[in-house]
């Protein structure tokens, strides 16, 4: 649906800011696909070239078949219709009604007032605002004016909807409402969905594919779970950290030398297990083949997609020489270990 071929974007001339650097990607008919960067990373200025409200100065961008870099006035807003946005500021006309929002992109349309007002009215049913029609912007929560701006942006029946830090400026339990939202859109339109975001979690739960931008590149990309199970890059580790408690504990066990206080034979340990391994009794075959005792101090499960993704921190106490050959063990069931702490320099 969306391909980008070396796309680039410089503001200022080539000693100016050089906020996309030769990006090439390519986004499936009907999924919903992840661009994640710190501040600065350039993922905001990529997905305003997939829209065509930033040329970008190198490089072609195709939507549906067609080329917006070839294209200028009429011809390109005919294919700028098919593009949906949303924005972290919900951007609503603060003095029109939640209707007059919606039913604002259909001013030009040829739609009779009559057949605008249904449209709208059905689009605010679908994300369960029709008792609002006749609110104002300052009426609403922050969840209510982007569920306005969903429907606003739907107006205009896009094949491709653009989300640019929607979720941002929502608290997490808000968060997680736009999010179910965004997927039941997905899965009862087969819209495209591409999501710009500085958060994790939101990739976590919504996404099929992600993209990771490092100083306007992208730096790694593939598949949701792929990433969170084997991050190649320092940037894409430090993101997933930002998703998982577990980075915090790592920290506290650093910080309180007190608390990893080791017997002699004692590993601290941390393991990462994936679908394949996680359902096997690890934990008891080591007690039960090498003497090693997996004492568990702290642990998370995660479901991404349809597939399990667990983390483990735990103290491995036994004789020293089985421990070693206990790690290779894991690490033959596909379980990824890094000792955090042990009682001796070996």
């Amino acid at each position: 649906m969306i391909e980008l071929q070396h796309v680039s974007k410089h503001f200022g001339g080539e000693k100016g800011v050089h906020a996309v650097r030769d990006v090439s990607l390519k986004i499936n008919r009907g999924e919903i696909f992840g661009i994640v960067g710190f501040s600065g990373a350039g993922k905001s200025t990529l997905v305003r070239c997939i829209n065509m409200l930033e040329k970008p100065t190198e490089g072609k961008v195709f939507v549906d078949g067609k080329e917006l870099t070839s294209l200028k006035g009429r011809a390109l807003n005919q294919e700028r219709k098919k593009i949906g946005m949303i924005f972290q500021q919900f951007n609503l006309f603060a003095t029109r009604t939640v209707l007059d929002n919606v039913s604002f992109p259909l001013r030009y349309s040829g739609m009779s007032r009559k057949a605008i007002r249904e449209k709208a009215v059905s689009l605010l049913k679908f994300v369960e605002l029709e008792d609002k029609i006749d609110a104002y912007p300052s009426q609403l929560s922050g969840g209510q004016k982007q569920r306005v701006a969903i429907a606003r942006a739907l107006a205009s029946d896009p094949k491709v909807l653009l989300c640019d830090e929607a979720t941002s400026a929502l608290d997490p339990q808000t968060t997680t409402s736009i999010l179910k939202l965004l997927k039941k859109l997905n899965a009862e339109t087969g819209i495209t969905i591409v999501v710009i975001t500085h958060q994790m979690q939101v990739v976590k739960e919504l996404c099929q594919r992600v993209a990771v931008m490092e100083k306007g590149k992208v730096v790694e990309e593939g598949e949701v779970y792929s990433i969170f199970a084997g991050p190649k890059k320092p940037i894409t580790q430090s993101f997933i950290n930002t998703a998982s408690n577990l980075s915090r504990v790592q920290e506290f066990i650093e910080e309180n030398p007190a608390f990893s206080q080791l017997n002699p034979g004692e590993k601290i340990i941390r393991l990462k297990y994936l679908d394949t391994s996680a359902a096997e009794a690890l934990v008891s075959s080591l007690s039960r083949e090498f003497g090693v005792d997996l004492n568990i101090i702290f642990g998370n499960i995660d479901w991404i997609g349809n597939h399990l993704l667990g983390e483990l921190i735990v103290i491995a106490s036994g004789k020293t020489e089985n421990i070693p050959a206990a790690i290779e063990y894991l690490q033959n069931k596909n379980v990824e270990v890094e000792v955090i702490s042990h009682d001796d320099p070996a």
